[in-house]
């Protein structure tokens, strides 16, 4: 049985031109160019939603989160540096 739940959201080039109030046409430039990663499956693209994070930050979600992590733990590593160069 297949767990819905845990699969990911995925749109249509369609919904997401209506999500950010685009045209279709610019989506699929947009696809065409990278700056939105889609799947096309047969003759069809399918975004993940978090493909629309990528064209606002730059980065793939997971990248975007481990980035926004390793930024909060910024002064912790400067600090064991510190700890650690004193002793070298």
């Amino acid at each position: 049985m297949i767990n819905y739940q845990v699969l990911p959201k995925v749109y249509t080039p369609e919904q997401v031109a209506e999500i950010l109030q685009l045209s279709k046409n610019t989506v699929y430039g947009l696809i065409a160019r990278g700056e939105i990663v889609a799947k096309k499956i047969g003759k069809v693209y399918r975004i993940p939603a978090n493909s629309l994070s990528f064209l606002f930050t730059g980065l793939d979600d997971d990248l975007y989160q481990a980035q926004e992590e390793d930024i909060k733990n910024l002064s912790k590593i400067q600090k064991e540096l510190s700890r650690i160069r004193k002793d070298l």
